[in-house]
């Protein structure tokens, strides 16, 4: 088959995911997914409303398929689901349930083979699927996973080399990438936030589109993830307030404010700890910090000042991202005017004295977070948040689908929307059991 673009419509907002449909459809895809969180959501009306709007498209139900096949599968169906998916992790007997099942309505079965583990082992299942009768096996790397840095196409040139049905592949497939699926031997491109997160999805799956057709790669600011190499690049183009949300509202430095505001930090830390007042050692690690990282001074909270201008200015010359101070600063204007980050609780006009106490390089802490040299810091008018380097590359990337995500809910509200409707906060409040036990009652 000719490659196919399908959209995955992961909402959980049957209205929200309607409009990015009908964007992407404008821009192209021609394959509608109602992805599981939507279904889950919103029940087989989110396939039904679908299949509604859509006539002429291919309808896809991820349904995640792992027990009661024929019951689940005549149930997409039924709704207008065109292509039902299945876990490849079922049994057998489930598999052949949903193939027989999907037949009787003219549907088609998708065996989707994530979470299966090595290689060997998807081909394995892809084989037995396409035996099953499946029509299509699926290549899916997680979005857990994708926070990772991993990617699907390896997997995806076996399981494609290995079957004689057409492959579909999925997991964080964007414009720099699609061709790659393509080439790898993907006959379906399963794309979710790299439109569904667009402020113009129709634009996003148009240009999706054309790398495949062309087979040329079309760079992309969002919508992909990094690796080790490139957390600091993910890292600033996000902000403080991403960062805490990917670290689920942790990680905040409590009581430093930036001294220069409009300013965004971003580094590996390298942590100085000292007496209040002494800057012997803080000035001392300027000389042994590396390009692009961050001093992090913990100075008991307190003054006098353990850095001021001429700290400043050497922090400069050695090309550092910042500086964060659980203590004092000063010369704060000449600071201002050279533009440098610099987080501190305290003001003073007051010095220190270099009297060499303390220590380079050790863990501190500072506004009660626990740093290490290597964490990761990030900073700006909000803030300071310490991410832990052995979890920096996903928080990297979920602070940056932090930003995809929010791209796209200005741009709906800035067509007319609110804030209210985008996130429909009555519907979701938490329902609790009454503390009389006589039924549920909103918390």
């Amino acid at each position: 088959m000719e490659p196919v673009l399908q959209v995955a419509l992961d909402f959980v907002n049957l209205d929200r995911a309607l409009r990015a449909a009908r964007e992407a459809v404008r821009g192209g895809a021609e394959w509608v997914e109602a992805g599981t969180p939507l279904i889950k959501s919103e029940g087989l009306d989110a396939v039904r409303a679908l299949r509604r709007e859509f006539a002429a498209a291919t309808i896809i139900a991820d349904m995640k398929v792992m027990d009661a096949g024929r019951v689940e599968t005549e149930c997409a169906a039924k709704a207008g689901a065109d292509v039902v998916h299945v876990l490849g992790a079922a049994s057998d007997a489930t598999i052949a349930e949903c193939v027989e099942a999907a037949r009787r309505y003219d549907a088609r079965v998708n065996v989707d083979l994530v979470g299966l583990g090595s290689r060997e082992r998807l081909v394995q299942r892809a084989r037995q699927a396409e035996a099953l009768g499946a029509a299509y096996v699926c290549v899916h790397t997680p979005i857990d996973l994708q926070m990772r840095a991993e990617a699907p196409f390896a997997d995806l040139e076996a399981v494609a080399g290995a079957v004689g049905i057409p492959v579909a592949v999925a997991g964080g497939i964007n414009s720099e990438t699609a061709a790659e699926a393509v080439r790898a031997g993907a006959g379906i491109v399963i794309v979710g936030g790299a439109i569904t997160k667009s402020p113009d999805a129709a634009a996003a799956a148009q240009t999706i589109l054309q790398a495949m057709t062309t087979g040329a790669s079309i760079e992309t600011d969002l919508f992909k993830r990094g690796d080790e190499a490139g957390i600091a690049q993910v890292l600033k183009k996000t902000s403080a307030a991403d960062v805490t949300e990917a670290l689920h509202n942790a990680g905040a430095v409590e009581g430093l404010r930036p001294v220069v505001e409009g300013l965004r930090m971003a580094g590996r830390a390298l942590t100085v700890w000292t007496y209040p007042g002494d800057w012997a050692k803080p000035v001392q690690a300027i000389d042994q910090a590396h390009e692009g990282e961050v001093l992090v001074i913990d100075a008991g909270g307190q003054g006098p000042a353990v850095w001021g201008e001429k700290a400043t200015m050497s922090c400069l010359q050695r090309n550092l991202a910042g500086v964060v101070i659980d203590g004092a600063i000063r010369d704060v204007a000449n600071i201002r005017e050279m533009r440098f980050p610099a987080f501190a609780r305290l003001i003073t006009p007051v010095a220190g004295e270099p009297k060499g106490q303390g220590m380079i390089g050790v863990p501190v802490r500072v506004g009660g977070q626990y740093v290490r040299t290597g964490d990761w810091i990030v900073g700006d008018d909000d803030g300071v948040v310490v991410i832990p380097q052995e979890k920096a590359v996903e928080v990297a990337n979920r602070a940056q689908a932090v930003v995809e995500r929010e791209e796209r809910e200005m741009a709906e509200i800035d067509g007319g929307s609110t804030l209210g409707k985008v996130s429909e906060l009555m519907r979701w409040e938490q329902v609790r059991r009454r503390a009389d036990g006589q039924g549920e009652g909103r918390s």
